[in-house]
């Protein structure tokens, strides 16, 4: 595959001498010319219910239900609601980043037009390519890559800066080619650096025939490779009849380092493309093995792959069977509702697609949504509680306690003597129906002289549905204060159980002890996402619990709440967001945006129904 200038170059790699003894014509070799590409709430809690109900009772089944009784939408003479503009549920997918651009749109009114931002975008756009390379728009010879290089005074990396400067400017292959030219007329090498950069140029424009190339200098020239170079080979070489090659790199990477999730993705691609389902298999299982979790394009090929009739083996592979690959198939299901995995839309598709794909069995796929009450719009069927078990709760209530209430990490936001001064007046109380992050709910209304009146407000909505409520605050509140006006203050210590931490403490960790404490009917009030607690759980599958948990018993103030006005919160949902199979179906939730944050879940679902 070599050209003489090849031939050269390598030899004078291997030797340390010069390439060109005496100037020479700029080389035409193969390698160095352009080739053409082939290629609400309102809760009412229940008559009879026990307090000290765990599981599923209390608010568990349609809660909404049953808070909504006497809820915003009452009839009461003062029961007027105003709805406020707000960008969503917390946990709804998108709603984090519409709250941003909603912040940062108020942010910016009354003294950026849109179109002077633009405008200044635009100039220190400008400003920042003035002093970038930028290379030229047709390949050059030797002579004029010199003066060119004289004209920005001889700058360092002449050669890898321009070389960066046409990849990132997309220029022409020849472009850069014509500057390896130069390069070697120059030094009579090519640098490892300069060929990495040529290298990235080639893949990133599918130039997969001058990979193959660069692939055979770096192998002769260089002892070893590093792992990004390795890895874009992998992605080239899976591209082309030559994908087997790329299995051979991928074990020179095991030497001295782990494969990275994207380098088997390609080549289980290329190998289910190319008709060898048995070698996609096997290096998906040592995927799987190393404990890393795939990227959804592999197992969207992987069921792309399955649809019809059993994959014929590439040339010398085995044929795994029908069944075999169904079975594997449904265990990526299983592993995604194991890891709360959503898949993107054209996953979900490529899933509905396989199922239909599957005569004998009959199944049918439909996009839909969930009621409020975790029906399903295109089946009918019932999905699973939000509510956790028993055993699952006191899984939650252990972890949390170990390693939130009880870790290294709450002293550095409390004392020992006010944990355990807070766990003696918990003991004494009551069991709690709801707990109140009191300065949390305060600040949603951001006019500060307002702050106990909604604080009040939130109180007020509780006790209104005869609930047993617990207040946690800062001891600051209780002086009187343009933000904390004292006859709200006492009314709030008259309608709820209040505990006031000193004014350096983080009030999260009791929040958390003081609800778990109470049992799983027990809820919370907080915007407060709880993300650095989760994070503090040792173990995954807690911090699923947390999560589950979480998204059942988290209560959210709606907008800000004006005089004469009910308190609204966002409903919470009584249906788990989770990959799930009852009987004859699938229901699988799916992303169908790409502004979902990691604390939020999809709205839209994929129902998969056999027929009878």
């Amino acid at each position: 595959m070599a050209s003489n200038f090849l031939l050269k170059l390598r030899m004078s790699l291997k030797s340390s001498q010069p390439l060109f003894q005496r100037p020479l014509e700029p080389p035409s070799a193969r390698f160095l010319e352009p080739r053409t590409q082939n290629q609400s709430l309102g809760l009412r809690r229940s008559p009879g219910r026990s307090r000290g109900m765990s599981g599923g009772g209390g608010w568990g089944e349609n809660s909404s239900s049953r808070w909504r009784k006497e809820g915003p939408r009452g009839g009461e003479e003062d029961g007027r609601v105003r709805r406020v503009s707000f960008p969503g549920p917390v946990f709804a997918a998108g709603t984090a980043k519409r709250t941003a651009e909603l912040r940062r749109r108020k942010s910016s009114a009354g003294f950026r037009d849109e179109e002077q931002l633009e405008e200044e975008v635009a100039e220190r756009r400008a400003n920042r390519d003035a002093g970038r390379l930028q290379p030229p728009d047709r390949p050059l010879p030797p002579a004029e890559w010199r003066t060119l290089r004289e004209s920005l005074g001889n700058p360092p990396h002449f050669d890898i800066r321009m070389m960066i400067a046409a990849l990132v400017a997309g220029a022409e292959l020849a472009v850069a080619k014509s500057l390896l030219t130069f390069v070697a007329v120059e030094t009579g090498t090519l640098s490892y650096q300069l060929l990495l950069r040529y290298l990235v140029l080639c893949v990133s424009g599918g130039h997969d025939a001058e990979v193959l190339d660069v692939y055979d200098i770096m192998r002769e020239s260089f002892p070893s490779l590093d792992t990004g170079a390795s890895s874009l080979f992998i992605k080239s070489f899976s591209r082309t009849a030559r994908w087997k090659e790329a299995v051979s790199v991928l074990q020179e990477v095991k030497k001295a380092s782990k494969p990275t999730p994207r380098n088997y993705g390609d080549i289980i691609s290329a190998a289910v493309l190319n008709g060898d389902t048995d070698a996609a298999w096997t290096l998906y299982d040592e995927l799987m093995e190393s404990g890393q979790s795939p990227h959804q394009e592999t197992w969207e090929v992987l069921f792309q792959g399955g649809v019809g009739k059993q994959q014929e083996g590439g040339e010398g592979s085995e044929v795994i069977s029908q069944t075999s690959q169904q079975e594997k198939l449904l265990e990526i299901l299983l592993h995604m509702r194991n890891e709360q995995i959503y898949p993107n839309r054209r996953l979900a598709a490529a899933i509905k697609t396989w199922f239909e794909s599957l005569a004998d069995q009959k199944w049918t796929g439909g996009w839909t949504t969930v009621t409020p009450q975790g029906v399903c719009r295109c089946c009918g069927s019932e999905l699973e509680s939000i509510q956790l078990t028993a055993d699952e709760y006191q899984r939650l209530r252990d972890g949390v306690m170990a390693d939130v209430i009880q870790g290294n990490d709450v002293f550095k936001k409390t004392t020992p003597q006010e944990l355990e001064r807070f766990r003696a007046f918990v003991m004494r109380k009551p069991v709690f129906d709801v707990v109140v992050d009191g300065l949390n709910v305060a600040n949603t209304n951001k006019d500060r002289s307002k702050q106990s009146e909604m604080l009040l407000a939130v109180v007020l909505e509780l006790e209104r549905q005869g609930l047993s409520i617990l207040v946690l605050g800062r001891k600051h509140m209780l002086r009187p204060s343009k933000s904390w006006n004292r006859h709200n203050m006492n009314l709030i210590q008259q309608k709820a159980h209040c505990f006031f931490t000193d004014n350096i403490s983080e009030d999260d960790p009791f929040l958390l002890y003081a609800t778990l404490h109470s049992g799983n009917h027990c809820r919370f009030v907080s915007r407060d996402l709880m993300r650095d607690h989760k994070a503090c759980l040792s173990d995954r599958v807690t911090r699923q619990l947390f999560f589950k948990w979480q998204r059942g018993h988290q209560l959210v103030v709606e907008g800000s709440i004006a005089a004469g006005w009910r308190v609204r919160f966002q409903s919470v949902p009584s249906y788990d967001t989770i990959v799930q199979m009852c009987g004859d179906s699938w229901h699988i939730p799916y992303d169908d945006t790409e502004d979902r944050s990691t604390y939020e879940v999809p709205q839209r679902w994929l129902c998969l129904t056999k027929k009878a």
